[in-house]
């Protein structure tokens, strides 16, 4: 068995890779950026390594910082995780080149699925059903949409170096194919610097369902079943489940059958995954299931299928690099119950999904019988935006599909993560869909009704009563007379938001300046709109924050403007993405600190709007 092993990732993945290494004896070896320093990845491991600079570009994605820190701490051998340097078969080589034991496939086995075009031809050659389509070496545009006009519209064009929903565009009718290829080969230059495609038939109603593959090197190869993963946002997953719903033992056995002759046909060692995409439309059908993609690494989502099997994931992965054999037999593996899993993002549905970092002031994460909780951070730790806004995952297993999604519902619901806002009400209401919990649901669910999903939840009044109530004097300092009945009215910002709040029994003690709300996965701050004469704070009093650091692409007020409530104020452009502030009541622009072209820091003060008087 390995002794030490140097972990090349961070996060919640190099977190729960550390716990299954520490029940095994091994010690471990965690790596860092400047921006990691505090992790909670480098808490938990026996040793920390520091890379370099916040860009993973200059630190995780470094191979040859990653060696030299595994060879100064002295480990035995490196485990990628998933993402970063997990499906580099230069960097896996290398690793094997320095002495080093690596923690996944072969790297021949990570080149022959690297590019989408090569890997659906030795499917193909293996018996392994692909997607109708054109995946040859001619790459002139008019060949092209002639191919696509064969195959029939609908198609996708993919890049054949593609991934995460980049370099993949849907086209619908022959007059949109050009525009299309060139906007897709564009992207895939810039994100994977190889501009060639692939065409696919596109199938009207999609399924993503995926299958877990295990090898070893004494020639084994097993399957633990499916997972479906066709929930999904632009192409990224959001909740996934394993089994899949709808799928009966006749289809399974040839799916999973499919994926083994996969694994196979590439010598596979270690664990991966054989990506379908199926036709929903009539049912699953394995003669509508179609190879996609390989994953020649361990899934975000690999949780759901140790839910439902009993398995350690990492441990089979450790223990296949030591040369042992697969700790199981095909006919030793079975499912119980059902597992799901929602990947909770530091991120702003209400705002286009924009990402939010900044200080965990307040962590807390919803926890059941039968649920598991993946996470990376901790309550005082920074969210900072280098890396995915990912910040947790919750697993919930149950007997039944409707046993393991209400339990997973309830964990949601009980989580409060402030100030940086977080995508839990979003998934509660993508549980509760009609279609999701039928278990119909498509890769086009959330296309279709995503704007209905989106709204968050206002407080509840007993629970915005509760916390007003809280907040006033017995006394009445908020403008009451002594004396005053027991039921009052008073009016105080949700969130920047005014509000009329009833307030019942005798209120508080003392006066308090603030005070937060949570319910449904939401979180909101309660500040008084009048309280010794001023109208609050904690962002409550019209200070308009930069929400991350980020360059002013446009001002559209004055100083000294009169605004109404939801006016456009100024332009931040952040992230690779445009975001507008807006005001978040009837004012006058009180104070204005930007100006077009500037760059800011995050929470600086760009304007601050001074309400009316009534």
């Amino acid at each position: 068995m390995i002794q030490s092993l140097l972990i090349a990732n961070r996060g919640e993945i190099a977190c729960r890779i550390i716990r299954t290494a520490r029940r095994l004896g091994i010690r471990t070896v965690a790596v860092y950026s400047d921006a990691d320093a505090d992790a909670l990845h480098v808490r938990q491991a026996d040793e920390a390594v520091h890379i370099g600079p916040s860009p993973a570009r200059e630190s995780y994605l470094v191979g040859e910082k990653i060696i030299a820190a595994a060879m100064a701490a002295g480990a035995g051998a490196i485990h990628p995780g998933y993402g970063f340097l997990s499906e580099n078969a230069a960097f896996a080589q290398a690793v094997i080149d320095a002495g080093l034991v690596w923690v996944g496939p072969k790297p021949a086995s990570i080149t022959a699925m690297g590019l989408k075009d090569a890997a659906k031809k030795l499917m193909a050659e293996a018996g392994v059903p692909v997607t109708p389509g054109y995946m040859g070496e001619n790459q002139e545009p008019a060949f092209l949409a002639e191919e696509a006009g064969k195959i029939g519209y609908p198609v996708l064009i993919k890049a054949v170096a593609g991934g995460g929903g980049k370099g993949m565009r849907l086209v619908e009718q022959p007059d949109d194919f050009a525009d299309a290829l060139a906007s897709c080969r564009r992207e895939a230059a810039s994100s994977f610097g190889n501009d060639h495609v692939l065409i696919e038939k596109y199938i009207l109603s999609p399924r993503h369902i995926e299958v877990q593959v295990f090898g070893d090197t004494h020639g084994n190869v097993v399957h633990l079943f499916e997972r479906d993963c066709s929930l999904q946002r632009r192409h990224q997953k959001v909740i996934e489940e394993a089994p899949a719903p709808g799928m009966d033992a006749a289809t399974r056995e040839a799916l999973c059958a499919a994926a083994v002759r996969a694994a196979r046909a590439v010598d596979y060692v270690g664990a991966g995954t054989i990506e379908f995409i199926a036709d929903g439309s009539a049912g699953l059908s394995a003669d509508r299931i179609w190879f996609m993609e390989m994953n020649t690494r361990l899934q975000v989502e690999h949780p759901v299928t140790e839910e439902i099997t009993g398995v350690d994931l990492v441990e089979w992965q450790l223990r296949v690099a030591s040369g042992e054999p697969l700790p199981k037999a095909q006919d030793e593996l079975a499912i119980d119950g059902w597992a799901m899993e929602a990947r909770l993002y530091a991120e702003d549905p209400a705002k286009g999904f924009l990402p939010s970092i900044g200080r965990l002031e307040l962590f807390e994460l919803g926890e059941s019988d039968g649920g598991r909780i993946d996470t990376g951070v901790y309550e005082g730790v920074e969210v900072t935006p280098f890396y995915d806004p990912m910040i947790a995952k919750l697993i919930a297993h149950g007997e039944t599909r409707d046993e393991a999604r209400e339990r997973l519902a309830d964990m949601l619901d009980d989580s409060a993560v402030w100030p940086v806002k977080t995508n839990a009400a979003f998934l509660i209401n993508a549980l509760a869909h009609r279609d999701f919990a039928a278990g119909t649901v498509d890769t086009g669910l959330i296309g279709r009704d995503g704007e209905a999903m989106t709204a968050g939840p206002r407080p509840s009044p007993e629970v915005l009563a509760d916390a007003a109530s809280s907040m006033v004097p017995a006394t009445g300092s908020l403008g009451f007379r002594l004396n005053a009945p027991v039921c009052r009215t008073a009016s105080f910002l949700l969130d920047g938001e005014r509000v009329e709040v009833e307030l019942t029994g005798e209120g508080a003690e003392e006066s308090s300046s603030a005070v937060l709300l949570a319910e449904s996965g939401m979180v909101w701050e309660l500040t008084p709109w009048r309280f010794d004469g001023s109208h609050g704070g904690h962002g409550g009093d019209g200070a308009i924050l930069a929400p991350m650091p980020g360059k002013v692409i446009a001002v559209e007020v004055f100083a000294g403007e009169a605004v109404t409530r939801g006016q456009k104020l100024l332009t931040l452009e952040a992230m690779k993405m445009e975001h507008t502030l807006t005001a978040p009541f009837d004012g006058v622009v009180a104070e204005l600190n930007a100006s077009a072209g500037a760059q800011v820091q995050v929470e600086a003060l760009l304007a601050r709007i001074e309400a009316r008087e009534e």
